[in-house]
């Protein structure tokens, strides 16, 4: 009898090559698969609920593994890959779920969290994008709004990956106004029932070149209409990105009934 267990987690993303596996680079899934290997005393394989780039941050990751019988203890599997991982990886919980749910092709939404800071910060550089001043936020949520009524997203997609589709269905996409590290701030929040890679980075640049003036809001339009990568602006650093959460059926994402208060996080 095969036992499937779901596994929360979060991490810092900049120490690693993103979160899958890959020949010669560290990655999230391959630290976390060692460490439940030398546990469990079996090669052990974990399943994402998607795939993180380099240097992204996750509050919220879920996982799935399969074993052959129920865990006894998992509050002590916890703390023991906790102390196996590193600073930088965080196992919140594992608990058993139904033989047929998948951490990924079972979730019904993921939403990301962008963090921009006004003031330059020594201490929390590393988790958030110094904005320059000036940035017109308003036009930049007329221009995010466009995005709920959009279903192709090629033009933020990157190119020449193994996505079959190019179709997403976003459901809540605004900057919204924080109070980050002591000072001002401001938060991207996007929620979509899937993302292609580099897509919100890509969004997000787009996002700033109409909020420094360089492109309108009915050029924003175009360019989703264009339907080309090299329309769009340029993919944004990646410390600032956090995957904030992944739903599953019968759970609300965090942006159905959204407030600012939700938007400070980090």
């Amino acid at each position: 009898m095969t036992v499937r267990y779901f596994m929360r987690l979060s991490y810092r993303g900049e120490p690693y090559h993103g979160w899958q596996s890959q020949p010669g680079a560290v990655t999230v899934q391959e630290v976390i698969e060692g460490a439940l290997s030398k546990v469990m005393r079996r090669p052990m394989k974990i399943v994402g609920a998607g795939r993180t780039d380099a240097g992204v941050n996750a509050r919220m990751m879920v996982a799935h593994f399969d074993v052959d019988d129920e865990i006894a203890d998992t509050v002590r599997l916890v703390g023991s890959l906790n102390a196996m991982v590193g600073r930088d990886i965080a196992i919140h919980e594992i608990y058993q779920v139904d033989s047929g749910l998948h951490a990924r092709f079972d979730a019904t939404s993921r939403t990301y969290h962008y963090y921009a800071v006004g003031e330059k910060s020594a201490f929390f550089y590393p988790l958030s994008w110094k904005a320059p001043a000036g940035l017109d936020y308003e036009a930049m949520n007329r221009a995010a709004a466009l995005l709920i009524d959009t279903d192709d997203f090629t033009s933020f997609a990157k190119l020449h990956t193994d996505a079959k589709t190019n179709i997403c269905c976003v459901t809540h996409a605004a900057w919204h106004r924080i109070d980050a590290f002591g000072g001002e701030g401001w938060v991207f929040v996007i929620t979509a029932d899937r993302f292609l890679r580099n897509m919100v980075r890509a969004v997000v640049g787009t996002l700033v070149e109409v909020g420094r003036g360089k492109i309108t809001v009915d050029d924003f339009a175009r360019i989703i209409e264009r339907r080309d990568r090299c329309a769009a602006g340029t993919s944004m650093p990646p410390q600032a990105l956090y995957l904030w959460e992944v739903t599953y059926p019968g759970e609300t994402p965090c942006t159905a009934n959204f407030s600012e208060n939700q938007a400070n996080g980090i």
